[in-house]
């Protein structure tokens, strides 16, 4: 019992080092500046963010999850979609892994492009895929908080389908024939 109530305390002195420690008390009361959205080795203000953000990720970069109402209709009722998983690295390359209803993945792997359209906040991008097959989709994306909505149509090899324009908008694949039906929305996974 002896040993219990020293290793007990010995837990207590630790964690109220490690809280009185790792406080920065100056008497300001400001937060201290954090690294975020696309600021890397410093920004206007002179905040020098180091390796914490090297390189930040930026537009669509990040892990991403579309799952339920969220999946394309169009991806529902051509393949079965149950759910869909990507993560977009910031040395430009993604993996995609797409789960039928049944549980089964096709993983799609490749390199993109993202670009700022000027249009609203909406982004454009190009997608590489090398496997399972190469090819090229072109497409939409815009970023709301945690929240994207993205549409992409393959244009090479040509399957006849004209991808949508940040002009355009959302719906606008195929001239704005499919309307909501290529439109996903995925959550950010934190």
């Amino acid at each position: 019992m002896k040993n219990f109530k020293f290793l007990l305390m010995l837990f207590a002195l630790t964690g109220a080092m490690v809280t009185w420690t790792g406080c920065d008390d100056d008497g300001d009361n400001e937060p201290e500046p954090t690294c975020t959205d696309g600021i890397q080795n410093g920004d206007e203000t002179g905040i020098d963010c180091g390796g914490t953000c090297d390189p930040c990720e930026v537009g669509i970069q990040g892990q991403w999850q579309s799952s339920g109402a969220n999946v394309a209709p169009l991806l529902v009722n051509l393949f079965g979609t149950d759910s869909i998983y990507a993560e977009f690295r910031t040395d430009l390359t993604y993996t995609v892994e797409q789960y039928d209803t049944s549980g089964a993945v096709l993983t799609l792997e490749g390199t993109y492009q993202q670009m700022e359209s000027g249009t609203a906040d909406i982004w454009d991008i190009t997608v590489n895929q090398s496997t399972p097959a190469a090819l090229t989709s072109v497409g939409i994306f815009e970023i709301n908080g945690t929240t994207m909505r993205y549409e992409i149509v393959q244009t090479a090899p040509d399957i006849g389908a004209v991808p949508p324009t940040s002009a355009g908008g959302f719906g606008s694949t195929n001239g704005g024939a499919l309307g909501n039906l290529n439109i996903q929305t995925y959550e950010k996974i934190e």
